[in-house]
C-alpha cells in the first residue's frame, strides 16, 4: 500500500524496543532511486529536542491504524547514535558512520533500491536489548566529493517545487506517496489548482528530468495539457493496481513491472 509522506507519516511516533523516541519531522531520500533513506525524528524533552535519524532497515511492522512505526533499536541505543546537524548536507562519511553503529548494510552498493539486489530494507533480527554496544564511531577519510551527499534531500524540500512542463508550468509539488514495503516513492502529487481547477494528478518520479533545488522547480518532459487530463487523483486508499495502469497508459509509458522487463534502452 501507499502513504503520503506530508499527510500521514509525518508526526508518526517512532517507539523503540523500551519506550517512544518521539516523531517524525522529516524524511531524507535519494533523487537517483527515489527511496526514503532516513526518518529524521524530533526527540522532544527527552533528549532536548534533538533530531536522531532512523533507516527504515530499523523499522517493523508499522501500525498505520494508530500511526506509530515500531523500531528495532533501544532509547540507549538512540541516545548514543552519531550526531547529525539535519540544517546542512548529510554526507556519505556520516552516512557510513551511522551504518556501522547500527550494523547496517550500505544501501548504495550493488542493484536494487537497498543494494545486492534487495528491493526493500532487510536486516537479521534484534540479539538481546540493543544489536551491540554504543563504542566510539570509525573515523572515515573524507573524499573531496563526499562533504555532502548530493542525492540526498529533504521531502520538505521538495514540496512546493514548481513542475515545469515542456510548455509551461503545470503545477506544484504537494505530496509523495511512499510504498510501505521497499520506502520507495512511487509517485509525486501535483496540484493542479492554480491552473486547472483543484485537480490533483500523479507523476512516477522516474520521469522528472531535472530537480533545480536553488529554484526550487522541476522538469519533466511532458506537456501541460498531457498532465492536465490525466486521471484525477483523490486518495491513496483508492489507488489499486487498475487505476495505476490507466495511468501510464494514458502517459504512454511502462510501469514498473514492465520496466524491470523491458530491455534497457526501452525503459522509461
Amino acid at each position: 500500500m501507499l502513504r503520503n509522506t506530508q499527510e500521514e507519516m509525518k508526526r508518526y511516533a517512532i517507539g523503540a524496543t523500551d519506550g517512544e523516541i518521539g516523531h517524525v519531522n522529516d524524511l531524507y531520500f535519494d533523487d537517483q532511486n527515489w527511496v526514503v533513506r532516513f526518518l529524521v525524528v524530533d526527540t522532544g524533552t527527552w533528549l532536548l529536542s534533538r533530531k536522531v535519524l532512523i533507516s527504515p532497515y530499523c523499522v517493523d511492522k508499522a501500525d498505520w491504524k494508530h500511526k506509530r512505526l515500531p523500531v528495532r533499536t533501544t532509547r540507549q541505543q538512540v541516545r548514543d547514535s552519531p550526531d547529525v546537524d539535519t540544517q546542512n548536507p548529510l554526507s556519505r562519511q556520516h552516512q557510513k558512520r551511522y551504518a556501522d553503529y547500527y550494523a547496517h548494510p550500505y544501501y548504495w552498493s550493488g542493484d536494487g533500491f537497498w543494494g545486492d539486489g534487495l528491493y526493500m530494507p532487510v536486516t537479521p533480527p534484534l540479539e538481546g536489548p540493543a544489536r551491540r554496544p554504543p563504542e566510539p564511531v570509525q573515523e572515515y577519510p573524507v573524499e573531496p566529493d563526499e562533504q555532502g551527499d548530493s542525492h540526498l534531500r529533504s521531502c520538505s524540500a521538495l514540496v512546493g517545487c514548481h513542475m515545469h512542463a515542456t510548455d509551461g508550468d503545470a503545477g506544484r509539488i504537494s505530496n509523495m506517496l511512499v510504498d510501505e514495503t521497499s520506502w520507495a516513492i512511487r509517485y509525486l502529487v501535483i496540484d493542479t489548482s492554480n491552473w486547472w481547477a483543484g485537480q490533483q494528478v500523479l507523476i512516477p518520479p522516474q520521469w522528472v528530468t531535472q530537480v533545480n533545488w536553488a529554484t526550487s522547480t522541476a522538469r519533466i518532459n511532458l506537456s501541460c495539457q498531457t498532465i492536465k487530463s490525466s486521471p484525477r487523483y483523490e486518495s491513496s486508499d483508492q489507488l489499486n493496481g487498475m487505476q495505476e495502469a490507466m495511468l501510464h497508459r494514458h502517459y504512454g509509458r511502462l510501469n514498473d513491472k514492465e520496466r524491470r522487463k523491458a530491455p534497457a534502452n526501452q525503459r522509461r
